[in-house]
């Protein structure tokens, strides 16, 4: 089945410790629909600017990733510039050029209306509401926010979380959306005001499921070198949820293992730059590191004991 992302467009400008680059293909969109598209179909509304290469539209059409929803207007696209130091998990934002992003209203193409997965990426949240009314009942709805949006409009964001089915957010956004520190007590907050499932990105230390019943624990792949972690949350959530539209499987064990294959992307997205390790990417390897995190997790369940002393 098909995903809708309704997302972002944008030019990256990023500074690691590791390199630097300028004006690379970025935006929550389209590390998404990238990421979902090794699994299923995708379908991406958003908006660019006139300075907008073909090729980065031909590499998008080779993924299988429907443009009919990709508006072009007259301005510039969306370019964000950031640094990172040694602490890969969390950037400093040196520029923001909104450009054509700042008037983007989604119009979602009727061709799109049926959608049965939705994804809304970090977008006003007010907008985000706008294409919930757009969509004719989808069977399963994800979103991610920010905390500009947690700050300046905190009810328009609880009416979100009250209308989607999970919440994607980083370890910093649910302390401040809930005002709780301690991330247990977080989520249960969060859970208290409408979120039906709660996953929680932790960058280096890996994922946190909670739901009313249960909690779920996965670890990031172990690397070796990790060069730029712009998009990583984006990827993450294209996996999680093109695993979702592929097996239509949401019961509890088939979202722990769309959450591991969210990981797994989010891996080899911070291997490069941009999305150039993406690009490089095949299913094969997608699996086999699936079954090496596997693996690393797996331990058996406790021996009989003697009593203790």
């Amino acid at each position: 089945m098909s995903i809708l992302v309704v997302g972002s467009v944008a030019f990256d400008s990023i500074e690691t410790p590791f390199g630097k680059v300028d004006n690379v293909l970025g935006g929550s969109a389209v590390y998404f629909s990238t990421s979902a598209s090794f699994f299923t179909d995708v379908n991406l509304v958003a908006v660019i600017g006139e300075d907008f290469p073909q090729e980065h539209i031909d590499f998008l059409s080779s993924r299988n990733i429907d443009l009919r929803g990709l508006a072009r207007d007259s301005g510039k696209t969306f370019h964000w510039q950031g640094r990172y130091g040694y602490d890969l998990n969390e950037a400093q934002t040196l520029a923001t050029h909104l450009n054509v992003f700042e008037t983007f209203k989604p119009r979602i193409p009727e061709s799109y209306a049926d959608s049965d997965y939705l994804f809304l990426a970090n977008i006003d949240p007010d907008l985000q509401m706008e294409v919930l009314s757009q969509v004719d009942s989808p069977k399963i709805v994800a979103s991610d926010t920010m905390n500009y949006w947690i700050s300046s409009k905190p009810e328009s964001l609880r009416n979100v979380v009250k209308n989607v089915d999970i919440l994607i957010v980083n370890d910093a956004e649910a302390r401040q959306f809930s005002q709780e520190p301690n991330l247990v007590k977080a989520a249960r907050k969060l859970l208290d005001i409408g979120v039906k499932t709660l996953i929680v990105k932790r960058g280096e230390y890996g994922v946190l499921m909670f739901t009313r019943s249960s909690i779920f624990s996965a670890p990031a792949y172990p690397l070796e070198e990790v060069f730029d972690p712009t998009g990583a949350g984006d990827t993450f959530a294209g996996g999680f949820m093109g695993y979702l539209a592929n097996t239509g499987d949401t019961s509890d064990e088939g979202v722990r293992r769309a959450i591991i294959f969210g990981s797994v992307m989010a891996s080899f997205t911070v291997e490069d730059f941009s999305l150039n390790r993406l690009k490089k990417l095949n299913y094969n390897e997608i699996v086999e590191r699936y079954r090496s995190l596997k693996a690393m997790t797996h331990f058996e369940g406790l021996p009989e004991m003697g009593s203790p002393l």
